[in-house]
């Protein structure tokens, strides 16, 4: 089983007497930037092995008395219908789930506003739909020549022109659907309109990576350059908190060149700035919960090969620059790594070149390695994770679970009703024939059983996987990969 590193409880209480100190530290109002995921932060849990993928809502949870959720979108965003890629939905509707998952956690959802507005039609109608729904929005304005003209930005025609955003508590956490959205600008534009009311206010930011207090080249920051190779951000020492203090601290290629602006922006708002460098403006406190560097260090190691396939398959399927696969490419040649560093991938190869067919392998969180093929019932993805529950569940490989007379009528329904030509069983398809089967069985019931054990096991194909499969590994917490070729050899792939 993966080794633990990361003392999740430890970090929920440090984390969120860290930001009330901040509040404190400014008067008793704070703007607080939230960069990554609020929800589901997988990337911290795979490199911080223990840090809990909704440890943020927790340390939020602790302070929702205090609290209250500004959500920033930009109407950019809004006009191209842009989406996550993880959820595939678009930052309208992933508004709408963001809302509805803090008040349903208790959290208190204060406002939605749209940046970067200039009187886009659909813009409006999504504030109309807002505003119909109870949400209260505010509009927040391009401004000219933003971030580099702070006579301008700190005016009546730069922040003054932007909505003043009505707030109720002490802590505002200012967070988006996504990049690029706007919430640091709101921030600031908050401050400019708290001051001008006499209002004592400040901001901090809040992201994990990278770890400010971790070597710059420490695999986990690392891990943090991979998975940002597409945004083109770089590590690098904080040179101002160098100067100002003597102290080597890591930070990020945009932070540290937007500082000087920042620091500007400060001093025309207040007279004076609050910090002296972008690591001062953090509130991150997660490298003090590292209890085994070496589980961290192996565990970033396999995400940053992890990251390496994922590139590699969307530079593929034409969906990504070669460069990004390139930069992760140099990081893995800094730490001496390969795929051969990733045990699943040599068993998922050897697999498929003895049955010259697609194959799929799995590394159970025992070390056990699991491979599956292609048959002419089953995927290679289907036979691995059949095999795999039933490794977990102690049962003989050769000991059918699904009656023929199951998978046939599936067989059936998808070729001659549905149109597929593919006659073999998915992964969904699989667990739907397989729950039929444990009504009358109870060993296929007990396979099931096993499916919360594949959390967090690594996986291989030595083709890439069909949206339904990948998908269902992700719904299984299964970490897959895969070879960045093709089953078929065709321009047009379901």
């Amino acid at each position: 089983m993966n080794a633990l590193g990361f003392d999740n409880d430890k970090y929920v209480k440090l984390q969120s007497q860290n930001i009330r100190d901040r509040i404190s530290q400014f008067g008793g109002k704070l703007y607080l930037e939230f960069g990554g995921k609020l929800f589901d932060d997988y990337h911290a849990s795979r490199v911080l092995p223990g840090f809990a993928p909704d440890s943020k809502v927790r340390m939020l949870l602790e302070m929702k008395d205090i609290a209250e959720i500004v959500i920033a979108i930009s109407a950019d965003d809004i006009e191209r219908s842009k989406r996550r890629g993880d959820l595939g939905i678009t930052y309208e509707d992933d508004t709408l789930r963001l809302i509805d998952a803090f008040r349903g956690i208790g959290l208190f959802v204060g406002s939605v506003v749209v940046t970067h507005y200039r009187g886009q039609a659909i813009a409006d109608k999504f504030m109309k739909r807002l505003d119909a729904l109870g949400v209260k929005t505010y509009k927040h304005y391009i401004i000219p020549d933003y971030p580099s003209n702070v006579s301008l930005i700190v005016s009546d025609e730069g922040f003054g022109r932007n909505e003043y955003v009505e707030t109720e508590r002490s802590l505002i956490v200012v967070t988006a659907p996504g990049p690029g959205s706007g919430k640091m600008a709101t921030c600031l534009s908050q401050l400019y309109h708290e001051h001008k009311r006499g209002i004592d206010a400040g901001y901090a930011k809040f992201e994990t990576f990278p770890i400010w207090n971790l070597p710059l080249k420490h695999p986990v920051n690392l891990a943090y350059e991979a998975a940002t190779a597409d945004l083109d951000d770089v590590n690098m020492i904080d040179p101002f908190h160098l100067e100002a203090y003597g102290k080597t601290t890591v930070n990020y290629n945009r932070d540290v060149e937007i500082f000087p602006v920042l620091e500007a922006i400060f001093k025309s708002i207040y007279g004076e700035s609050p910090y002296k460098s972008p690591t001062d403006m953090g509130v991150n406190m997660a490298g003090f919960c590292i209890f085994d560097d070496k589980a961290c260090c192996d565990a970033s190691k396999q995400e940053i090969i992890r990251r390496w396939y994922a590139a590699a398959v969307a530079v593929r399927q034409g969906l990504s620059e070669p460069s990004e696969m390139r930069r992760i490419e140099l990081i893995m040649n800094s730490l001496d790594l390969s795929a051969a560093d990733r045990p699943v991938v040599g068993a998922c190869l050897a697999r498929a070149e003895e049955t010259g067919a697609p194959a799929v392998a799995i590394e159970l969180n025992d070390g056990r390695i699991i491979t599956g093929k292609t048959s002419s019932l089953l995927g290679p993805s289907s036979a691995c994770l059949m095999n795999a529950l039933k490794a977990l569940a102690g049962i003989d490989k050769k000991l059918p679970l699904i009656a023929p007379g199951v998978i046939q009528p599936i067989q059936h329904l998808k070729v001659e009703h549905l149109g597929n030509h593919n006659p073999r069983l998915h992964t969904d398809e699989l667990l739907i024939a397989l729950s039929i089967c444990a009504v009358t069985n109870p060993m296929a019931e007990y396979a099931i059983d096993q499916l919360g054990k594949l959390r967090g096991c690594e996986a291989h194909s030595s083709v890439i996987l069909s949206h339904v499969d990948a998908d269902l590994f992700k719904k299984l917490g299964v970490n897959v990969t895969f070879e960045p070729r093709y089953q078929a050899k065709k321009l047009y792939h379901k």
